[in-house]
């Protein structure tokens, strides 16, 4: 099946992009700089400079690790493989894959601005049993907690900014949850910097300081708006009416209001969304949703990001290392987001990632090369090769940052009908927790064992996401997100149909091709045969029956 473009333009909606929902939009947002933070302290960027690389954190609940980090020579590939410190960081990640399918519930009968709250809740709980605890099944019980309220909020926060956003800068507006994200990391890096030489408790405030970003999100989520489409699907009719006049700026809404009345009723026809996501019809966008999640893990970001600190090292920034490392990458990746942003709704979707896949394949297999032939488990790069293989990794980051990792939110959270929209970005979430996990898990392990091959199995992944996009997925740009079944994923699926008709038709010619040549060599043989039915005429013939 190929990615097809629409036949027909996108329906234009009346309607302005006002104050509210851009203060909306930023508010919601911050459930981003929640999971990014949390990305950039916990250590699952251990390479910037997480708790789990701080000698006073990983002596106290992993003191193997730290014995180990104080060899006299570390292995450039090895020092951090344990895997209870993996399953410290991951922990989180099948919390979130589990609440997830929960938070898809609360979403669909409670609303997305109440889903917000609860993820903030959990979230700061979460954070206290973190930054008081004193075993490792505190810490552990406080990291579920965490990814509790990383997946309801990875869960509503981008189902709301699509849902509120006008359809021309849809993909804008919903990319600030992944800026929001790239942000959190920053900040975090910083932090991490700052507090690493506060002894013995800097690590306690580095996670403590995980609450404010979910204190914003829980007072903030008290004063923005439900999505007309969350109260128009519960039947608070009036209320989706104002709400959407409100955040269009316009009373001229009937055409938008109509076409999301029309949504609810479908969406109410569908009793098992999830049973009904298994269905032929929703086949393209639950593919996508989690196909779109593979990409973005296997893309190699991590492996990229772990050399940051030891090439700026070599360099010559010595103790200095993490911090400009964490400077630099951050700084790159929060300005490419906001390429994104700002090319997603005018270039497309599938320009971006095309693009990226380029940029990020030619980036991992020059920087694999050159680490294959410099780099062993001991030595330091010369400092030429790494101002080289630094320059690579900040144009890896920025082709990630403005194309897998706001689009693999972004492209999920709107392809969706609303009768399977929050059971599908369920999916989508999980599965981005699934193979963050399997990420967080594995990496250390297989950076020890496949050394400077990490890149070249990430670059043929990267390869087949190539081959993704330009064959099975379609541009969704300018296309509301109430008609997307209608304009992108029926003519999908019409197309799909004629192809499969084409193949039964090719099939049906070689069938009978077959058969005609069969009744030929049959034929043929005929007159071979003609002299023993010849003897029962002649019985004098030599071809005696």
């Amino acid at each position: 099946m190929p990615a097809i473009a629409m036949s027909n333009g996108p329906k234009e909606f009346e309607g302005n992009i006002t104050v509210y929902v851009v203060i909306c939009g930023v508010i919601a947002a911050t459930g981003g700089l929640m999971f990014g933070y949390d990305i950039g302290i916990s250590g699952r960027d251990r390479w910037s400079g997480g708790v789990t690389s701080m000698d006073d954190f990983l002596e106290e609940f992993f003191p193997g690790v730290y014995a180990r980090k104080h060899k006299a020579k570390e292995d450039n590939y090895c020092k951090y493989d344990n895997q209870g410190l993996q399953l410290f960081t991951s922990s989180l990640y099948l919390a979130a894959l589990l609440s997830t399918f929960l938070a898809s519930e609360l979403c669909t009968k409670r609303g997305r601005r109440l889903t917000m709250q609860a993820a903030s809740v959990f979230f700061l709980a979460g954070v206290v049993l973190d930054a008081a605890a004193r075993n490792i099944a505190m810490l552990i019980i406080g990291r579920i907690l965490l990814g509790v309220g990383v997946g309801f909020a990875n869960q509503a926060v981008p189902l709301f900014l699509s849902e509120i956003a006008p359809v021309r800068v849809r993909g804008a507006l919903n990319i600030l949850f992944q800026l929001d994200v790239t942000i959190g990391i920053f900040v975090a890096n910083i932090v991490n910097y700052v507090v690493s030489n506060i002894r013995p408790w800097g690590w306690r405030l580095a996670l403590g300081l995980a609450g404010v970003p979910a204190t914003m999100l829980c007072l903030g989520s008290l004063v923005i708006a439900e999505t007309p489409t969350s109260l128009i699907e519960r039947e608070l009719l009036m209320e989706g009416l104002a709400m959407l006049t409100k955040i269009r700026g316009t009373d001229n809404v009937d055409a938008e209001y109509q076409e999301i009345l029309r949504a609810c009723e479908m969406a109410r026809q569908v009793k098992q969304p999830f049973r009904n996501l298994m269905k032929r019809s929703s086949r393209p966008q639950l593919v996508i949703a989690i196909v779109m999640q593979v990409f973005q893990q296997f893309t190699g970001i991590n492996a990229i990001m772990f050399y940051a600190p030891v090439l700026f090292q070599t360099i010559g920034f010595k103790n200095d290392a993490s911090l400009l490392s964490a400077v630099i990458t951050g700084i790159v990746n929060v300005l490419s987001t906001v390429v994104s942003v700002v090319l997603v709704d005018k270039v497309g979707r599938r320009f971006l990632l095309l693009e990226a896949c380029g940029q990020m394949l030619i980036t991992q297999v020059a920087i694999g090369g050159i680490l294959l032939v410099n780099l062993t488990a001991t030595n330091e790069l010369e400092h030429g090769v790494a101002i080289w293989v630094g320059v690579l990794v900040c144009l890896f980051v920025s082709s990630f940052a403005w194309s897998g990792g706001p689009l693999g939110w972004l492209i999920p959270s709107e392809t969706f009908p609303l009768a399977t929209r929050t059971a599908g970005y369920a999916f989508a979430v999980s599965s981005n927790m699934i193979f963050t996990f399997v990420i967080a898990q594995a990496f250390l392990s297989m950076m020890c064992h496949l050394r400077a091959g990490i890149f070249f199995f990430f670059a043929a992944w990267i390869v087949v996401m190539g081959l993704f996009v330009i064959f099975l997925l379609p541009e969704t740009k300018n296309v509301p997100i109430d008609e997307m079944t209608e304009k992108v994923w029926k003519l999908t699926l019409v197309l799909e149909e004629i192809h499969g008709r084409r193949r039964r038709r090719k099939k049906i010619k070689r069938t009978v091709s077959n058969i005609d040549c069969c009744c030929s060599s049959m034929i043929l043989r005929i007159p071979s045969e003609a002299p023993k039915h010849a003897s029962l005429i002649n019985p004098t013939s030599k071809w005696q029956i």
